[in-house]
């Protein structure tokens, strides 16, 4: 007896969302990336007086209005990195270290990032949100293969 209907949408299903999946994958990484850093670069960012009150407490000597222009070209840098393939483990080094500094206000604002236990403020949602962003990232990450190693076919 043949597949069944169900077995066989769920197999074209399936097909579509990994053809799917990377591009997709890389172009909403550029998006988020590259628009974020662009709103910084114009002054227009929601998160600067997330960015000041953390740049007060980590790096002082800093002044804001070019430590803004210096993360705003390096998000739209790493947003551009994704969405080259080939790029991929640049993306991933430049945002790394962006991903660490962006958690630190759960260490040094909680005030900022929580009105109470296990409840984030707006500040708090648009971090803990990274996380989604991170997985991503791994996900695209996890296909590459390790350097000097022989391509496999697409």
């Amino acid at each position: 007896m043949g597949e069944s209907f169900v077995h066989t949408c769920d197999r074209k299903v399936i097909k579509i969302i990994r053809q799917l999946a990377i591009p997709m994958g890389r172009v909403s990484l550029f998006v988020v990336f590259f628009w974020f850093g662009f709103l910084k670069l114009l002054g227009a960012s929601p998160a600067g007086s997330l960015v000041n009150d953390l740049l007060g407490k980590t790096m002082p000597f800093w002044p804001f209005e070019s430590f803004m222009v210096f993360l705003g070209i390096l998000e739209m840098l790493v947003g551009i990195a994704f969405l080259i393939e080939g790029w991929e483990r640049f993306a991933i080094a430049l945002m790394a270290p962006h991903m660490i500094v962006t958690f630190l206000p759960f260490i040094l604002l909680p005030e900022v990032v929580w009105y109470t236990f296990l409840t984030p403020t707006l500040e708090g949602q648009y971090i803990i949100k990274n996380l989604v962003v991170i997985a991503l990232a791994l996900s695209l990450g996890a296909r590459l293969q390790p350097i000097g190693a022989p391509r496999r076919g697409r």
